[in-house]
């Protein structure tokens, strides 16, 4: 079950929500998306919930479509169930169930380009399915959304709040994705206002770490796979487009505390505020994490991904902190070196 993940890292987030944990004791979980890079790390931790916490364990349902991940999750668990289930059918959900949690989605830009109408319909049907399932069920649903939906924000947006409506395009490469999870979210405001049912939102910035595909393309894999293969970076564009990254530790601990702290009705960024990065000095840190020198060329962008992209992203992260206390801590320097040892022993390297 756990293939790709670091048991250690699984522990961390455990420890550091504490006591928050038994809100899940004899619980029913959905989790779909269950078999993508966040999707396993969140049963992965509701496993080690039941092994050394939970007096009652906590009973998860995951569902995946295996668009992009072949094998579903495998696990001697009584408590775990994977259903091969696409989300935008409807599911019906035998027996009770407290928590929704919609992970589903295609995130890499490499996939949405490729299947840009399956990007379309699980952030679209396959959220109103399952928020049609959480309001039968009276369960609390949690949504993934995106940074993605801020657009390419003026300096002046940047650090991005909630509250910021986006500079966004209905047309482009890129469209499928950001435009999707907008309407995802208003989904989830239609319901927690017409219905009541107690919605929350998650936008993600940059969530990287062990477990990670290499065929995934974001950018630290595409990186990681190709100092596995001593060959040169390709950095696309100039190189001056920023980001900050998150560890995938900060960001579960962050995920869990909206689906057990969250206000309904509200939306919480989660990543880490810093450093803001360009792709160059990104190169320069993943030299130091792997301890030797690391070359790279700027090239233009490849047909197959998205050229578009926003020149910066970083998140403003005070109402998370506000109302969750969430804290990130693990240092860009201290995951770039987990995750690099993690990807130098796993990756084969690009061919």
């Amino acid at each position: 079950m756990e293939s790709g993940l670091l048991p250690g890292d699984v522990d961390d987030v455990v420890g550091r929500l504490g006591p928050l944990c038994n809100a899940f004791s004899g619980k029913s979980v959905l989790v779909t998306g269950g078999n993508g890079f966040l999707g396993r790390y969140l049963v992965a931790v509701f496993m080690r919930l039941n092994e050394t916490v939970l007096d009652r364990p906590v009973t998860v349902t995951v569902l995946d479509n295996l668009i992009t991940s072949k094998n579903g999750i495998e696990t001697t668990s009584e408590h775990i169930r994977f259903v091969r289930h696409d989300v935008i059918q409807p599911y019906d959900h035998p027996g009770p169930v407290d928590y929704v949690i919609h992970a589903a989605g295609i995130a890499s830009p490499f996939y949405y380009r490729a299947y840009p109408l399956e990007t379309l319909d699980v952030a679209i049907s396959g959220t109103r399915n399952m928020l049609t399932l959480a309001e039968a069920k009276g369960a609390r649903f949690t949504f993934f959304s995106s940074s993605e939906i801020y657009g390419d924000p003026d300096a002046k947006h940047v650090p991005m709040q909630e509250s910021y409506r986006g500079n966004v395009a209905s047309q482009g490469p890129r469209a499928c994705y950001d435009e999707s999870k907008r309407i995802g979210e208003t989904l989830c405001y239609i319901f927690h206002t017409k219905y009541g049912t107690p919605t929350t939102i998650i936008r993600p910035f940059n969530v990287y770490g062990p477990g990670m595909g290499e065929a995934d393309y974001r950018v630290l894999p595409n990186f990681a796979s190709r100092i596995k293969a001593g060959l040169p970076l390709n950095v696309y564009g100039s190189g001056v487009q920023t980001r900050t990254f998150c560890y995938i530790t900060d960001a579960l601990v962050g995920f869990l505390l909206v689906v057990l702290k969250g206000v309904p009705g509200e939306t919480y960024n989660i990543g880490n505020p810093k450093p803001e990065i360009s792709m160059v000095q990104l190169v320069e840190a993943l030299q130091t994490a792997v301890g030797r020198k690391v070359t790279y060329n700027l090239i233009e962008y490849p047909d197959s991904y998205p050229g578009d992209e926003p020149m910066r992203r970083s998140p403003d992260i005070r109402k998370a902190r506000l109302q969750l206390e969430f804290e990130p801590q693990v240092t860009l320097d201290d995951g770039l070196k987990r995750f690099m040892n993690w990807a130098l022993a796993t990756y084969k390297g690009t061919p």
